[in-house]
């Protein structure tokens, strides 16, 4: 039997993909929730994610996961709208001409952005086109003197550096080139006409959580029950200690004798478990979702670049239509968190409520409070790895024979599928990718 210890979406991955080879499998998951991240809301229509998702065009793995559970027609692909708040104006950042009209790059900050997006090297004066093909290549390079030397220096600080301060405060100095290279790549199929082609499922990604827990078999799969320890034996995994609370209370320990142990769940479970240390840090999130009257964006995604307690704006209801959620507008407000000290991580619902509708109306002055129906938040510690400067050296490999025993392996969020951007789809290549060692020893 292989143990798989997680079941959030690498965790029934790789044990989706370990029974397709034909082995028998038992999933350990420590919460009564599975899904991880992908867990979510109840609204008056479809489910909505806890902390926001979509697709984008370069994630495969998943979309031939949902074909392969029969959910192939319901991924859909809309136009995932763009913009910026600066100065108190909201400007469009969709098609060529917004982007042209944006008032504060010059047409050479425009032309230096472009050629980068469509990974053209201009410095110097004459075109390269393979300067950006190997990530690796700028792994030790400091995201700051990267944004600057390969765009301008405006384009850093009007656009480059609002978002890193978003999306990693106080570590920003610490990012590598690497990462937002990655995620250039990673975002970058337009329809040139419209904007961002972004990807969702119909009904949510709830359903295919429901669908690979079907697929598993609900049989296989222990909820609250967690793993204590990793056995081993001659160089080689042997054992899973696992405990489960009684319904009076009590605490049932049990050994379980594996030939194989998948540890998909953070470092510092395989640390706990098996001693193997991970460097990599990460970063928490708080995130709420709001439910409105009426709508406050009119588009999916706002970067913010203002002294704002959150650092985006995502409208989910100007992505998928507002009918599906009962007629509600639904706004996503999120910030990473660097450090549990952080007042806005110590706040309670109501506190973290008021935080982000006061920013709200410090930004959009016309904003009604009575038009809010509910704010739903949800807090998780370690959201995201911080991708700093020499983040693939410190990357946990799938095969941890060598560093541990023979038969553990490693599918969490520290696995090299969820460089340079962490995904669902990042999951499940990782679940996959340990499965496939497993079967091909």
């Amino acid at each position: 039997m292989i143990g798989v210890v997680g079941g959030g979406v690498a965790g029934l991955a790789a044990a989706y993909r370990l029974q397709q080879h034909g082995h028998e499998v038992r999933v350990f998951e420590a919460s009564e929730d599975l899904g991880g991240l992908a867990a979510v809301y109840e609204t008056a229509g479809d489910p909505v994610e806890k902390f926001y998702h979509h697709l984008s065009k370069s994630e495969e793995t998943i979309v031939e996961l949902a074909e392969e559970l029969g959910l192939g027609e319901d991924v859909e692909w809309h136009i995932g709208g763009n913009a910026y708040y600066v100065d108190g104006v909201v400007h469009p950042m969709d098609t060529p001409w917004e982007i042209l009209s944006f008032p504060h790059w010059s047409l050479y900050d425009k032309f230096r952005l472009g050629m980068l997006t469509l990974d053209i090297d201009v410095r110097g004066g004459i075109p390269k086109f393979d300067t950006y093909g190997k990530l690796e290549d700028f792994e030790d390079v400091p995201v700051e003197q990267f944004a600057r030397e390969h765009t301008t220096q405006n384009v850093y600080k009007t656009f480059f550096e609002p978002l890193l301060d978003a999306k990693f405060g106080s570590r920003k100095a610490d990012v590598s080139a690497a990462w937002l290279l990655g995620r250039i790549k990673f975002r970058g199929e337009r329809n040139i006409l419209k904007g961002e082609i972004l990807g969702y499922l119909d009904g949510g990604f709830g359903r295919l959580l429901d669908a690979l827990v079907a697929a598993v078999g609900r049989e296989h799969i222990e909820t609250g029950t967690r793993v204590t320890d990793v056995k081993t034996a001659d160089g080689a995994v042997s054992d899973l200690a696992t405990d489960s609370e009684t319904a009076d209370g009590g605490t049932v320990t049990k050994t379980h004798a594996v030939d194989d142990v998948v540890v998909a769940a953070m470092p510092n479970v395989l640390e706990e478990l098996t001693g193997y240390p991970c460097d990599i840090d990460f970063q928490g999130t708080v995130c709420s979702v709001i439910s409105m009257d009426e709508p406050l964006l009119s588009t999916y995604w706002l970067n913010i670049a203002d002294e704002a307690p959150f650092g985006a704006l995502i409208e989910h209801t100007n992505f998928v239509e507002k009918e599906r959620y009962g007629g509600e507008h639904l706004l996503y407000v999120a910030r990473y968190i660097q450090s549990p000290e952080e007042d806005l991580w110590q706040q309670d619902d109501e506190e973290v409520r008021e935080t982000w509708l006061s920013g709200i109306e410090s930004l959009f002055p016309e904003f009604d409070r009575d038009s809010v129906n509910w704010v739903k938040t949800a807090r998780n510690p370690r959201t995201a790895p911080v991708y700093e400067r020499g983040y693939l050296d410190m990357v946990v490999p799938y095969d941890l024979a060598e560093d541990v025993a023979d038969g553990v392996y490693y599918a969490g969020m520290a696995s090299e599928a969820q460089y340079p951007e962490r995904s669902l789809n990042g999951g499940i290549v990782a679940g996959y990718e340990v499965a496939d060692r497993i079967d091909g020893r």
